[in-house]
């Protein structure tokens, strides 16, 4: 089990790393070297080997491999990005990146998303170099950067540039995933993440004819492209259930006693209560306008109008996808994808999510580890280029009122030092056995 010296150091290491502003703002306006820095010579500190690699300077990627006890066995992967959202110090309690740690929480932009797991990470492996623990399989070590962009100079890069510094992985580990979930009525689940819905953020582009503003012009960009975005962001889009959302809805299900029907999804997830949350965003495909820019003086109308999309597909949706955004586009607007990743699924029956489900149970008897696929997209996408299976893994024990998911991105992100501590514990059993 991880030493007590870990569960001094994770509290340590999250608000270190949280200290360290790496906002990423997009466009390649971020810095995560002095975090890769950071974990580098924590990672030093455990006799590890850890390698600092940028295809933008700057945009700093640390990766280590420990080698385990079994060299017939795959290697598995745990990855954690040093990158995070903006935050803005006046909406805050605390400054964003002050690393507060307050009445046994850790408060500042990170603490969930993800410097939370990072500092996790560490903690364990620096408690393995102790106490001299090794793993059965090499575990590959990755801090990366640019995850909250396009990952181009974080997995992306590694992926595709590095790729024998994972060589022999074949599953991964990253963020949301194992958390408290409680349902409102005294349950506490813990949805494992074995999906992703891929990304499809998507420009759109509305041509038409540049007038006067008091002239009646039939051929208004901004017309055009104003209907294209009220078609998407009105459209429903139909139910395809995966099998990892079939799973989860099954075992909810069972877990409530209702019987799940699914020729109507959408009164299952009505008697599922707030446990719907988990599977809800899943159930479809999705697109939403998040973006407009059009003209630059009101008495003109415009040739152009160009609009933003975020859009995400289920496993086996991309498709269907494409097919419905030229349908609702129209042949007025033209669209691309700005940024495209795939959608992940990864299997229930594996001994890996068997292990998972076990060291959580194992620090949580009371609670109810259920299978979820995620909404939005890790670095897993980039990762699976190397045939690596990602799951979402990252524990966490969390009181009812801490809503865990509207803190990722949102004002006064913080984490209890005790969910940090169940991190560690539960991370450690299942890294030593995985």
């Amino acid at each position: 089990m991880a030493d007590a010296q870990a569960l001094d150091e994770v509290v340590e290491f999250t608000s270190g790393l949280i200290r360290i502003d790496t906002t990423n703002r997009g466009g390649g306006d971020c810095r995560e070297r002095p975090a890769a820095e950071y974990a580098a010579e924590r990672l030093a500190g455990a006799g590890l080997e850890p390698l600092m690699l940028e295809r933008t300077p700057g945009r700093t990627n640390v990766v280590a491999r420990i080698e385990g006890t079994d060299p017939a066995a795959d290697a598995l992967l745990v990855h954690g990005h040093l990158d995070v959202v903006p935050a803005e110090a006046a909406d805050w309690s605390v400054h964003p990146f002050s690393g507060e740690i307050r009445d046994g929480v850790v408060w500042g932009r990170g603490a969930v998303d993800m410097k939370n797991m990072d500092a996790m990470i560490l903690a364990v492996v620096r408690s393995w170099a102790r106490q001299g623990v090794r793993p059965r399989r090499d575990v590959v070590i990755a801090f990366t950067a640019d995850e909250e962009a396009s990952a181009e100079d974080g997995s992306g890069f590694l992926a595709d540039e590095h790729p024998g510094l994972f060589e022999g992985c074949t599953e991964g580990v990253s963020e949301s995933g194992a958390f408290t979930f409680h349902d409102g009525a005294g349950r506490q689940l813990y949805p494992i993440a074995a999906g992703e819905r891929g990304t499809g953020w998507l420009k759109l582009t509305a041509r038409g004819r540049a007038g006067h503003g008091s002239k009646v012009n039939r051929e208004n960009a901004v017309t055009r492209l104003a209907a294209a975005i009220t078609r998407i962001g009105e459209y429903e889009w139909p139910l395809r259930l995966t099998p990892t959302v079939r799973a989860a809805l099954t075992e909810l299900a069972a877990l409530y006693g209702i019987e799940p029907d699914f020729r109507d999804v959408d009164r299952l997830l009505d008697k599922l209560g707030p446990a719907a949350k988990l599977v809800e965003a899943t159930v479809r495909n999705s697109a939403n306008p998040t973006m407009l820019d059009a003209g630059y003086k009101l008495n003109v109308i415009p040739g152009e109008a160009v609009a933003h999309v975020d859009g995400r597909y289920l496993p086996g949706g991309e498709e269907e996808f494409r097919t419905t955004l030229d349908r609702l586009t129209g042949p007025d607007v033209d669209w691309e994808f700005a940024h495209r990743e795939v959608a992940l699924q990864a299997p229930l029956d594996s001994p890996t999510y068997a292990r998972m489900r076990a060291a959580v149970e194992e620090f949580a008897p009371e609670g109810h580890v259920v299978p979820y696929c995620m909404s939005g997209g890790t670095d897993a996408k980039q990762f699976s280029r190397l045939g690596i299976t990602g799951y979402g893994f990252a524990p966490l024990k969390l009181p009812a009122d801490l809503d865990y998911q509207a803190l990722f991105h949102g004002v006064d992100e913080r984490v209890p030092v005790e969910a940090l501590h169940f991190g560690v514990r539960v991370l450690d059993r299942f890294l030593r056995t995985a």
